[in-house]
Formats: C-alpha cells, structure tokens, sequence
C-alpha cells in the first residue's frame, strides 16, 4: 500500500465511533470525522469530503439510530440509513477503497424460534430496520470490498442507550418493570469494535487492503454469545451495580411487551448466528455477560 493505510471513521463520537478511536490507531493514519464534518443527510456534500480524503477503509459507525423517532421522520432516517450507505460505497469503489458497515437485527420480523443466518430473508416490522435494510443492500449493489456487520442490542458507556438508561433509572426508582418477551444477543460498542479492529489488521499489511478483503466481501452476523431478554439483561445490569451505600437495589420485574407500547415495533426474537463471521475470519465472539462486566467495570 506504499506506507500507512487510511482509515476514515464516520461517527467519532457514536456509541461505537467512540471506541474505534484509540483501537484503529495501530494501524494507520485514522481520520475522524463526526456529523459536523460529514454529515450523512447531506449526501452530496457527504461524497466530496470522502473524495478529499481518500482513504484506504471507510468505518461507517454514523447511523440514524432513534428507533421510535423514525416512525415520524421516515425520510431522514432513510436518507441517512439507506442512501448515504450506498454513497459512500459508491465512493469508495472510485477511490479503490473498502467499507466496513454496521446494520441491525432490525431486518428480521422476530418471527423466527432458531438464531438467524445471513441468508435468512429479510422482513422488517419498523422503518428504522426498513432503512438500515435499504443501507445493506445499496452497499451489496455497489463495486466496494465490503464487510457489513448486523449486530443487536448495541450499549456503552457513551450515547443513548439501555445500559445508561438501567442504571439511571436503578438510581432514582424502587421497582423497575422491563419486557421480558423480546429476547436477543445484548453486544457492548466495546466488542464491536474489538472484531472491527481484528479484521482490519487481517489485511492491513497488505499491499492493497480492499483487494484483500474483497474475497470476503458480504454480510455478516456480529453480537455477542449467548440469549437474554431484556428483562435478564436489566436484571444483569442492576445486579453488577454497587449497592454497597445507602440506597437499596430496586426490583426489576418482568412486563411482557404489551404493557410498553412503543412507536416503533420491535421483534419478538433477534438472536443472530455468528457462525459465518467466526468461521470466515477466525475472531472470537465474547459472551454477552462477559462484555457487560467488562463495561460495568470500565463506568
């Protein structure tokens, strides 16, 4: 590649942007680049800055990412999730450059009672996972090397999430009541983007990193092992909160989804096979509850 490669990362200051920063450092010039810098609702605009920077590998953690909030804002969510995606791999193709995407459990109904496989066909039950399935495909139409990675129950230590929001609400409530019939793989922004950076570094030495990844090209399932439901989860995060004050840990109490109408549907069912990314790429995939000890020790 004739030194260094180029990474641009989109979305610095994301739950998964964030930990990309100091991990993707080892492996060449890293640009940053946050919704001020390249904004993904201005595409046109979106596409220049991409072609002034020229990179080798494009990390798109920028996403539309309000679930409920895209049932009111269809387009803009669909202009980010969908057709900025394929603007960008359209790009990178020109520039001889490879994407790296992040999509969502959200392209499945939750219909299914085994963990989905990327071949498994698509059926989303809200806009978000709508425009998050237009994303993937406009990236697969396109010429880039690609690798999306479909992941679910993304949280952290930074942005809006259902960590963040547990332990807030363990702080201020006595009883805490959380569906307990939408299950799924809880996945740590941390163990994202662990295997983001152990793929990278596969190819990086290569002397061209898309070519090298371009055998390798497509769709992937990425979360952690393992099942929980949201309730198992909230219980798991209260239960690793210090209680060692005066302030007694509250309960948490199982509600089925009916109880908590929200905008958006979500699926009944969003466990994700990794079969494929591990045996494609040889990265292990940690199990949800070691994850969460590794946050909840990290706050």
């Amino acid at each position: 590649m004739g030194g260094a490669m180029k990474i641009l990362i989109l979305g610095k200051n994301g739950q998964v942007g964030g930990e990309l920063k100091p991990m993707l450092a080892p492996l060449g010039e890293v640009v940053l680049t946050d919704r001020q810098s390249i904004d993904l609702s201005n595409v046109d605009a979106m596409r220049e800055r991409i072609r002034a920077i020229a990179p080798d590998a494009i990390v798109n953690a920028a996403a539309y990412t309000a679930v409920d909030k895209a049932e009111s804002e269809p387009e803009l969510a669909m202009t980010v999730n969908g057709e900025a995606p394929g603007a960008i791999a359209e790009e990178a193709a020109k520039l001889g450059a490879a994407v790296i995407h992040y999509s969502t459990d959200y392209v499945f109904d939750g219909e299914s009672d085994r963990p989905y496989v990327e071949a498994d066909p698509t059926h989303p039950i809200n806009e978000y996972g709508k425009t998050k399935l237009a994303g993937e495909q406009a990236i697969q139409n396109s010429d880039a090397a690609h690798v999306i990675l479909r992941t679910s129950w993304v949280y952290g230590t930074r942005g809006k999430n259902f960590l963040l929001t547990i332990a807030r609400l363990a702080q201020e409530r006595d009883r805490l009541t959380i569906v307990s019939d939408q299950v799924g793989c809880p996945t740590s922004a941390v163990a994202i983007a662990e295997a983001t950076r152990d793929l990278i570094a596969k190819y990086a030495e290569s002397e061209n990193f898309a070519s090298a990844l371009a055998p390798h090209s497509g769709l992937y399932h990425f979360s952690s092992d393992g099942v929980a439901s949201w309730h198992e989860f909230a219980r798991a995060i209260v239960d690793r909160m210090d209680w060692s004050g005066d302030r007694a840990k509250p309960a948490v109490e199982p509600i089925p989804t009916e109880a908590y109408p929200t905008p958006a549907k979500r699926p009944k069912y969003s466990v994700l096979s990794k079969a494929k990314f591990a045996d494609t790429f040889g990265i292990a995939v940690p199990h949800w509850t070691d994850s969460l000890n590794r946050v909840m020790a990290a706050r």
